[in-house]
């Protein structure tokens, strides 16, 4: 199991109850459910630290894989403290994100397209692969979130702020479980983004919006961020102009403002002013004062040296990230660096630590790197921190890359791990007599049907963990509500409390039947494969890049790249009468269009990895070296100082493998 769990709340003072009158303001089906990992805290697991990117020791940068409450556990067992929280968490929408799969050109295969030429269909070809899945239902994603939201608060400083956003699916439930957790006094606002321009709907007002829910605890940081004038507003209030340029006047009296004023003469009008005579000269000898046609000074302010317009809780100026713009990542649901640009501007200043716990396409990492502040990306896809890393990359950014390593970092990510689990356990079907808490069942010749159960991998947390309350349920619940005649049943779990476990086991004889416990990353493990490379080394090498060595790809093999091939040509073969325009996509005997990237660690054999050079070829062949884009299609080649002493490659789905030179 776990090493231990921490605390989602603080050690309580003499005389205080945390959790004795635990209370939930936001009642529904099951909200008390949560009270159990409450007590219990967030699992810690061992952190694995997988790559040193931009700098070769360790910093305060963090892009990890795993879930929010591992992730916050570990920074509350570390210290660490978040200044700022931004998150973007699945909407409990029903749907089902994929990244689309691109096979890459093949460098061996001639020059192929000119820089500049559309690269055709029949030179690359794209397939989906499941990222995750915003599938839920209300009650299961309402104590997620609040399990979430404690262990993000656990780790939030004194002053700090978090924005929650969120759309029309979910958030209002969310709103009043903040108002819990955070305290209704500390909520600020809530911010209306709109996210697409209007639109037909036939059937009822077409949504264009989401929400952001913005608190603040303590005394944070809070930085007014302002909008430019609109040519309307700067006609309107902006109309008079002199050499300078546009201007409006203020008044400059006293008269009716609290505060009282000065009492003097200027220029032949006397009157209560608001500031002194010394001021007032001051603003004279600037040329700051127009006079009306009494002879009234008024205040001079140009336009060019307003901040602009405070920012309010509409957000219309923002656009969302179209297919034509420059920092598109082709990653679901990624928001534009402008929505987080205003956000960490105005809730925090540099230095200070800038946190996402469902980071997606990593706009919030990058954007507090570019802004100066320090910054934590989580996640629990594998497409989002690799997507991650190499924007991160791209911008200089020095950061570490970590593992919790909670057995399902395995695969990609629990969504696709849930879909394949019944194709990875052997004998397992199917079975309608039993309910949804079994995921099927395996029949034997002499004991009959055998349920099995496996825990679900989408809910995170500590659902994962067997625990003695779960053990309970098991036996009393679920084993007895099985048809008759059932012998045997199989419960998988990824981390467990022996101990708490046997106990409920020994003091329960409510149930012949033989419960048979089993781990479930043994089932994981057994069907990771890692591709394959091979390899020369060119002394030669290159005199336009000035490095000593080339780094030469002769093949790559990845069993896995071609089973999803085959299944994508297979079902388009299928539908080929109706699709006349169904190609089917072949790969060459190098196998080349199946590699993403390549990174090379020229300065050790063991310990942390560091790429000394990376290699990535986007979707068009061209190759991106250490972060930049050279504009040159890759010809299998990799620059490098030195002969690598280990590699590392990354297929077109996201799995990575290690060879060792």
């Amino acid at each position: 199991m776990s090493a231990k769990f921490i605390p989602f709340f603080p050690e309580p003072v003499k005389g205080q109850a945390i959790l004795n009158n635990f209370t939930r303001t936001l009642r529904y089906y099951g909200n008390d459910a949560v009270k159990t990992s409450l007590r219990r805290g967030m699992p810690l697991y061992e952190m694995r630290t997988r790559e040193h990117v931009g700098t070769t020791g360790n910093s305060d940068n963090l892009v990890i894989r795993g879930e929010c409450l591992s992730a916050c556990a570990y920074l509350k067992d570390k210290g660490v403290k978040v200044d700022l929280v931004y998150i973007d968490p699945p909407f409990a929408s029903g749907a089902d994100y994929a990244k689309k799969i691109v096979l890459r050109r093949n460098p061996l295969k001639g020059k192929g397209s000119e820089i500049g030429a559309e690269i055709t269909d029949e030179a690359h070809a794209a397939f989906e692969e499941k990222m995750y899945g915003d599938i839920w239902d209300k009650e299961k994603y309402l104590n997620w979130m609040y399990e979430n939201l404690r262990a993000i608060k656990s780790v939030m400083s004194e002053n700090a702020s978090i924005y929650v956003h969120l759309d029309w699916h979910i958030g209002h439930y969310v709103k009043v479980m903040m108002d819990e957790i955070f305290g209704e006094e500390n909520f600020r606002s809530e911010i209306i983004w709109k996210r697409s321009s209007a639109h037909s709907d036939n059937t009822d007002y077409a949504n264009i919006h989401d929400a952001i829910f913005f608190y603040q605890i303590g005394t944070p940081i809070f930085n007014t961020p302002y909008l430019p004038y609109t040519e309307e507003y700067a006609d309107q209030y902006y109309s008079k102009r002199d050499a300078k340029g546009r201007f409006k006047d203020t008044d400059l009296t006293a008269m009716g403002k609290q505060g009282g004023g000065y009492e003097y003469e200027w220029k032949g009008v006397r009157k209560v002013w608001i500031c002194p005579v010394a001021t007032m000269e001051e603003y004279d000898k600037k040329g700051l004062l127009y006079y009306t046609r009494n002879g009234t000074p008024r205040l001079k302010q140009y336009l060019s040296e307003m901040p602009g317009i405070p920012a309010q809780d509409l957000w219309s100026d923002i656009f969302p990230v179209n297919s034509q713009a420059k920092e598109k990542n082709d990653y679901a649901t990624q928001k534009p660096e402008a929505l987080l640009e205003r956000i960490i501007k105005a809730s925090s200043n540099e230095g200070m630590v800038v946190a996402d716990f469902f980071g997606g396409s990593g706009v919030t990492a990058a954007v507090a790197a570019k802004s100066g502040r320090k910054f934590i990306h989580v996640d629990v896809n594998v497409n989002s921190v690799q997507t991650t890393r190499d924007r991160l990359e791209s911008i200089g950014a020095k950061f570490d890359m970590m593992d919790v390593m909670d057995g399902v970092h395995l695969f990609r990510n629990p969504v696709q791990t849930m879909d394949k689990l019944k194709t990875l356990i052997p004998g397992l079907r199917d079975e309608a007599s039993l309910n949804s808490f079994w995921i099927g069942a395996m029949h034997d010749s002499r004991l009959g049907m055998i349920p099995v159960y496996v825990p679900d991998l989408k809910a995170g947390g500590t659902s994962r963990l067997l625990d003695g309350p779960m053990m309970a349920r098991i036996l009393k619940q679920e084993v007895r509500n099985l048809p008759e005649g059932v012998k045997k049943a199989i419960v998988y779990y990824v981390e467990i409390d022996q101990e708490a476990v046997d106990k409920v086991r020994k003091r329960d004889k409510s149930t012949l039947v033989d419960v048979e416990l089993r781990d479930l990353k043994d089932v994981l493990c057994d069907v990771v494969m890692d591709d394959n490379l091979e390899w020369e080394m060119d002394e030669k090498g290159s005199s336009e890049l000035l490095a000593p060595q080339l780094f030469r790809v002769k093949s790559f093999e990845s069993d896995y790249v071609r089973g999803k091939i085959v299944e994508f040509n297979e079902a388009g073969l299928l539908n080929a009468a109706k699709d006349k325009k169904f190609k089917e996509v072949k790969i060459s005997d190098e196998g080349l269009e199946m590699l993403e990237a390549v990174f090379l660690d020229c300065g050790k054999k063991k310990g942390v990895f560091h790429a000394d050079v990376s290699l990535k070829i986007d979707k068009f062949g061209y190759a991106i070296l250490n972060g930049a884009k050279t504009g040159k299609l890759w010809d299998g080649t990799i620059p490098c100082p030195s002969k690598p002493l280990r590699i590392r490659t990354r297929n077109i789905c996201g799995d990575e493998s290690e060879f060792t030179c």
